[in-house]
């Protein structure tokens, strides 16, 4: 214990709360200035207290009106979202929420393309010197005629040329029957006094295609395409020697590919394509311009006993004798095209054509119109007896034996683009399954493969550029 003097005397030291330290005898002038210090200590604690629990209130105050609303509208978004969800699984107890706010600008919705990869195709290890099977051109026979002129009819002024002639219904009615015959298909010469029809030649070109006897073909009109040259080390030296690659292209894309320092050489070749120039193009839309070679193959090489067609967006990565030997010859077919990717009913085709407005609308239904009032069915998906997996093709990739009903398809499809749209897919279903129809016992051997299958012959690039949708 500690003491200390007052008054002389000794006292012992008190201890204890603050109070206790004024507890004792003579209190002067210094204990009251403590004990006023001690008050105003008081006082300004408290204000500092009551200070900061205001400043803490306004700030959480502050912070609420910022955030808090944000967080408790992004927490009932993502509870319509689930609601959402549970009503299209059939969730008959969930009632959906008012729409709190008519201006919420709901997010973007990502569309995710849809990938095709190719797949494994078994085609032989190679090709040295293949031979056809014997008798695999023994398919339904007969003869088949062109006509190569139109006389301009009796009295009428108003007669106009064209590359397809002017078929009647009576005429196309007739030519769907698997039987000798004289047909519409294309090269249709002008009568005396008027112009050429279209697709002119020059004759040197003429006699070489004459020679061919397997052809590889694609064209490009409208520079709407690089040259994609075919991968020449995947090419078997048989091919290179005995099969023609021959790219036609008009004089528009003559040119930019020189521009591009992609010049013939002296015997017409750029790499392994054989550049045939088109002048005088039958059509003003190039995409229908382009069937003529794509269908009328069997017309431009008559010696041809084989050809395949592919775009010019495509290139070729496969031996055309193993693509031949497997597509053809293997599955004994004189015809071989791949379904469609994605669409298989001609339904589904029109709709789609016309949403991304790929030809006029009012053409594309006129001749929908005419397909279905001529026995045109939906695609059944569920029927195991359809005659094909899809009645929509990928068109891009053509294998073909020329053998009459081949040529016979050929014709008749490249009439029906000639009459109506150059979309194509459109008239593939109907065509075949009308040439079915009528030719109960004459049977047409067509392959329909699949759609990676085609993605393993060839590389897949993009267009140039677009062409316009035609608006005839």
């Amino acid at each position: 214990m500690t003491f200390f003097k007052q008054n002389g005397e000794l006292l012992p030291e008190r201890r204890g709360v603050p109070g206790c330290v004024f507890d004792y005898p003579g209190r002067g002038d210094n204990a009251f200035r403590v004990v006023r210090r001690g008050r105003r200590l008081g006082r300004f604690i408290k204000m500092r207290f009551t200070h900061s629990v205001f400043v803490l209130a306004a700030l959480f105050l502050t912070y609420s009106a910022t955030f808090g609303f944000k967080i408790f509208f992004n927490g009932n978004i993502d509870s319509n979202l689930l609601i959402s969800q549970e009503v299209q699984q059939g969730s008959s107890n969930v009632v959906k929420p008012q729409q709190e706010s008519t201006n919420v600008v709901k997010p973007p919705i990502k569309h995710t393309k849809k990938q095709h990869p190719p797949c494994k195709v078994e085609f032989l290890e190679s090709v040295n010197d293949p031979v056809e099977p014997k008798d695999f051109m023994n398919f339904t026979q007969f003869s088949l005629e062109y006509i190569d002129k139109e006389d301009k009819p009796f009295g009428t002024n108003m007669y106009k040329p064209r590359f397809g002639g002017h078929q009647t219904l009576q005429e196309r009615e007739k030519s769907f029957y698997a039987k000798n015959q004289t047909l519409h298909c294309g090269f249709v010469n002008a009568p005396p006094g008027f112009s050429s029809t279209g697709f002119d030649l020059d004759e040197k070109d003429k006699t070489f295609m004459s020679t061919c006897k397997v052809v590889v073909s694609s064209c490009i009109f409208g520079s709407s395409d690089f040259l994609r040259r075919p991968t020449k080390k995947l090419i078997s030296d048989f091919s290179q020697k005995n099969v023609c690659f021959v790219m036609f292209v008009d004089e528009q894309t003559l040119s930019t590919l020189s521009s591009e320092g992609n010049n013939p050489d002296d015997g017409g070749y750029i790499g392994m394509w054989r550049i045939v120039t088109v002048r005088n193009l039958p059509y003003e839309d190039m995409r229908k311009t382009g069937k003529v070679p794509k269908f009328l193959s069997h017309r431009l090489f008559p010696s041809s006993r084989y050809s395949i067609w592919l775009d010019s967006k495509m290139r070729l990565q496969v031996d055309p004798m193993l693509i031949i030997e497997y597509f053809l010859w293997r599955s004994r077919s004189e015809y071989a095209i791949s379904n469609h990717y994605d669409r298989h009913c001609v339904w589904e085709e029109v709709v789609r054509n016309k949403l991304l407005k790929k030809y006029n609308a009012t053409a594309i239904d006129e001749q929908f119109k005419f397909y279905r009032s001529d026995g045109l069915t939906k695609f059944d998906p569920s029927n195991p007896n359809n005659p094909l997996p899809s009645y929509v093709p990928e068109g891009s990739f053509i294998i073909r034996a020329h053998t009459p009903m081949s040529n016979l398809f050929s014709c008749l499809w490249f009439n029906e683009v000639d009459r109506f749209t150059s979309r194509d897919q459109l008239s593939f279903g109907y065509t075949y399954l009308k040439l079915r129809r009528m030719n109960l016992n004459s049977p047409f051997y067509l392959n329909m493969f699949q759609d990676c299958e085609r993605r393993s012959m060839a590389k897949l690039f993009k267009h140039r550029q677009l062409s316009p949708p035609a608006v005839t």
